[in-house]
């Protein structure tokens, strides 16, 4: 769908306040993309909904018409989630961006999906609570549903599934349903919330969601550990892990990625193989044992400098510059967009992933920067190129394909926590096998036109 009639246009535009309904170029050139690679559609629309009605009048309207909608919030994920890939209606749930309340005696929230990370972890911590899902981008809690982010922060606090209690979820042809409940556990029948959490928007748009929240932990210590050998810091996170330690982050660097790190933000890190630590506990005394014991283990492993009690000013600097390292990588090669690979696997083969993944890159003479969530098995590799170059470009996409294969072999996954989207949607049948038809079956069900978010997860 290309344009709107004058018909279509006058119905929209009673559906919500006139002013939240849009067929303009710049607005509709503005959900164009996301801040990956992936180009879609051009929407014939955007609306702004603010209220759940308001959103099932314009799905019951849409499926009616025919018109694919196309959920969207902050526009800061990385494999076309939000793209439009048939045009349609861009829904834009930003505008529900209300608070609704926040519990502290049962550590929960009720938040709309417009909601930002960022202000939900201002106000809990007002009242010593935060959400610790942690995707570095100040991203929509809507989003973060429907990817199931997650973050630096998962190895210890889970990911954005496990703090998702009850939703409102409107279906694609206009219905409302409620998921979960304010209890803490329930083994009461299917667990629908999880159905909606992680599927990108292509079973139904959440209008509302409790989330658990969790204290936040009395003290900090950081901790960055440098080695001569890649392989050798890639082991240390397995003994780690391994040891019962249980880090709050745990992230691995290469001297390249310091390397930008330090030009950028003139950090003065050792340009070595590098693992960034952070540990939360309740007194400096029981940090001060975790931190010795770490020492001793990456000791064991090859660690050749260990650098612990950083500074509050330093390590939020440390943080902000590995929260920043994909903007980075963009920034160092102007004129060039990313691939970013995304695939996890068992933390006992995190090590063979690194290796194998650095050789690749070495040996095709890519442009690559391999990281990652190390405590969680979580590799990123970002690889630099021209889409416009076919040939350049090719090699990237074959180069994600080897690890995404390898990871899967290995029992790992094609994405940790960006999503399936657009970029990942040929590796799903080569991860899932027959359950990935179950998938397709569900989604029939629940959207049998194909409407809401298409071109998303499946082919």
């Amino acid at each position: 769908m290309k344009e709107f009639n004058a018909g279509q246009i006058s119905v929209l535009s009673t559906l919500v306040d006139s002013e939240r309904f849009s067929t303009g170029q710049s607005n509709r050139e503005l959900h164009l993309h996301d801040i990956s690679a992936h180009r879609g559609s051009m929407p014939a629309g955007i609306i702004w909904p603010v209220t759940t009605a308001e959103v099932a009048h314009i799905l019951a309207w849409a499926y009616e018409q025919d018109v694919p909608v196309t959920p969207w919030g902050a526009g800061t994920s990385t494999e076309g989630n939000p793209v439009p890939t048939r045009g349609g209606l861009v829904m834009n749930l930003t505008q529900m961006n209300k608070i609704l309340e926040i519990r502290s005696q049962d550590l929960q929230a009720d938040v709309q999906p417009g909601v930002l990370r960022k202000e939900l972890n201002r106000q809990a911590g007002k009242q010593g609570l935060f959400f610790p899902p942690d995707p570095g981008a100040d991203a929509t809690i809507g989003g973060m549903i429907a990817n199931n982010a997650s973050g630096v922060q998962t190895v210890k606090y889970g990911a954005t599934k496990d703090y998702v209690m009850k939703l409102t979820v409107v279906l694609p042809q206009g219905s409302i349903i409620h998921t979960g409940c304010r209890a803490h556990k329930s083994s009461s029948g299917y667990d629908l919330s999880r159905l909606f959490v992680g599927s990108e928007g292509t079973l139904g748009v959440v209008t509302e969601a409790t989330l658990r929240l969790t204290g936040i932990p009395g003290r900090h210590l950081a901790v960055t550990v440098t080695f001569n050998q890649l392989d050798e810091a890639s082991q240390a996170v397995a003994v780690m892990i391994g040891s019962g330690l249980e880090p709050a982050a745990l992230e691995l660097l290469t001297p390249e990625l310091i390397n930008l790190m330090n030009r950028e933000k003139d950090l003065g890190l050792p340009e070595m193989p590098s693992l960034f630590c952070e540990f939360h506990g309740i007194s400096r005394a029981t940090l001060k044992e975790t931190a010795d014991l770490a020492k001793e283990l990456c000791e064991d492993c090859g660690a050749t400098g260990f650098k612990f009690g950083v500074e509050a000013n330093e390590r939020a600097q440390l943080w902000r510059a590995r929260h920043e390292a994909w903007e980075t990588i963009h920034r160092a090669h102007p004129g060039k967009e990313t691939l970013i690979v995304d695939a996890a696997v068992p933390i006992s083969c995190y090590p063979e992933m690194i290796v194998f993944s650095q050789k690749l890159v070495d040996e095709n003479q890519a442009i690559g920067y391999v990281f990652g969530h190390a405590g969680d098995g979580n590799l990123h590799v970002v690889l630099v190129g021209d889409p416009e170059n076919e040939k350049e470009w090719l090699l990237l996409e074959d180069i994600n394909a080897q690890i995404v294969t390898r990871a899967v072999q290995l029992g790992g996954t094609c994405t940790g926590e960006h999503g399936i989207g657009i970029g990942k949607r040929k590796f799903m049948e080569l991860e899932h096998g027959d359950s990935y038809h179950l998938m397709r079956q569900i989604k029939d069900l629940i959207d049998p036109k194909g409407l809401l978010n298409p071109g998303k997860i499946f082919m």
